[in-house]
């Protein structure tokens, strides 16, 4: 059965990565409020963003763990106070915490990478209540469990989508590799999308046995990150379900035109 995480939204699902920051948007940072805000005006359904833990226990959406990139503060996010946060984030967009992206902003979905250990249990928690607009995912798969069992702990039933962790995905390419649909059927049990890069390194990750299997266990495929209209077309071309961008406002544009 589909999750209710992909119904509102046409395919391709084009995955705003870290929200929108155009060329022309100056001093706006990655999964900011504005970041988030712009997605949502340039016409995303989804948001692909990711979470950390402050020192006082607040989910941000952030992607690196220290603020070095984007303000030039050194300090880890897990040192900083959500206050102190907010005051930092200030000239760059404004800070947005998890909580209030899925309340500001009840229109859209979210695709959230849990990136800190510390955030998984909160993370979880907090999204219980939203499980049909979101979609919980890490490279590591213990993180992701452990945020999908606190949303389930805080709500049982629906759980949020879910993408697999880079272990989980190394068994899945390994299965699909035997060419056998019953160890690729298994491989892929329990995950609603497969969100991967077209190749890694020399390694190319995306492949027509990969799509068909993904596809037959009724998983989609999204591919990150992708910002060249033609790159989109092409994928989408061969089968992919999501392209995760930066340039949410030129896929919509490429993929869903208006008539």
């Amino acid at each position: 059965m589909t999750h209710p995480f992909f119904l509102d939204a046409p395919l391709p699902r084009v995955l705003a990565h870290r929200g929108l920051v155009t060329p022309d948007a100056d001093g706006i940072a990655e999964n900011s409020f504005a970041a988030v805000a712009a997605a949502h005006a340039a016409g995303a359904t989804y948001v692909e963003s990711d979470c950390h833990l402050t020192r006082d226990g607040v989910v941000v959406l952030f992607h690196d763990s220290d603020l070095s990139r984007v303000t030039g503060d050194p300090r880890p996010i897990a040192e900083v106070t959500s206050g102190e946060l907010e005051r930092i984030m200030g000239p760059f967009g404004g800070l947005i915490t998890l909580e209030q992206a899925l309340e500001a902003f009840p229109q859209l979905h979210f695709n959230i990478d849990v990136k800190a250990p510390g955030a998984a249990v909160p993370a979880g928690t907090i999204v219980a209540a939203h499980a049909e607009r979101v979609l919980l995912t890490s490279f590591s798969d213990d993180r992701r469990r452990r945020a999908l069992a606190a949303a389930a702990a805080r709500r049982p039933g629906l759980l949020p989508a879910t993408s697999p962790g880079s272990g989980s995905v190394a068994r899945i390419l390994a299965a699909v590799a035997t060419r056998s649909t019953r160890l690729a059927l298994r491989a892929l049990g329990g995950i609603d999308a497969l969100q991967i890069p077209e190749r890694r390194g020399a390694l190319r990750v995306l492949t027509p046995r990969l799509v068909a299997a993904a596809h037959r266990a009724g998983v989609e495929i999204h591919v990150w990150t992708v910002n060249d209209p033609e790159e989109m077309s092409r994928l989408v071309a061969a089968g992919v379900d999501g392209i995760v961008t930066d340039r949410a406002d030129l896929a919509i544009e490429r993929l869903h035109p208006r008539a």
